[in-house]
Order: C-alpha cells, then structure tokens, then sequence
C-alpha cells in the first residue's frame, strides 16, 4: 500500500507561480513512477508530467517548458512547480504513484485568475 498526500494548491494570477508537494508513505520501496496529473470541470483527466525511479522526465506539451517535475528521494516527496501560469492550467491535480497497481492522492485545486 502506498499513501499519497498532495498540497501546495490555490489561488493565483495568471502569470504566477505555484509549486505542489506530493507526500509519499507506506510501501515507497515499489513506486516505479511518480506523476502528476490535472482534471478540469467537465473535461478527462490528463497527464502533465511524471518522473521515474530514475529520474527520467515526461511532460504534456501544453506544460513544457512552464512547468518542473522533482523529486526529494531523502523526504519521499515528489514536486510539480508551476510557473507562468494560464488560466487553462485550472484543474485539481492529482498526483499518482505507479508500483504493479496505480495509487492516487486526494487531489489539491489550482485556480488560475486571468
């Protein structure tokens, strides 16, 4: 079982920044991946960035080059900073831990104002 805890969210600008912190617990051993993901009202979730064992990178097109995924193997924690923010980046971001089964935190909204 792994645990995750997001935070960080809230109310910005657009233009500004923001950065979200992705607390991981429990079997931390076997998370393969980490990543973060966004879903607007009425629209699917979808990827933004994710972050491997190895720390190899992937990130949407509608984030590179705005937005960083890190991680803290020290504290467990995986970050998403968000820079240059646009209205459209309004969602809750999830973060996700991928072992042999998808695990996922509780969700943290970004509003974005223009």
């Amino acid at each position: 079982q792994v645990q995750l805890v997001e935070s960080g969210g809230g109310l910005v600008q657009a233009g500004g920044s923001l950065r979200l912190s992705c607390a991981a617990s429990g079997s931390i051993f076997s998370i393969n991946a980490m990543g973060w993901y966004r879903q607007a009202p009425g629209k699917q979730r979808e990827l933004v960035a994710t972050i491997t064992s190895g720390g190899s990178t992937n990130y949407a097109d509608s984030v590179k080059g705005r937005f960083t995924i890190s991680r803290d193997n020290a504290k467990n924690t995986v970050y998403l900073q968000m820079n240059s923010l646009k209205p459209e980046d309004t969602a809750v971001y999830y973060c996700k831990g991928t072992t042999k089964v998808d695990y996922w935190g509780q969700g943290t909204q970004v509003t974005v104002s223009s």
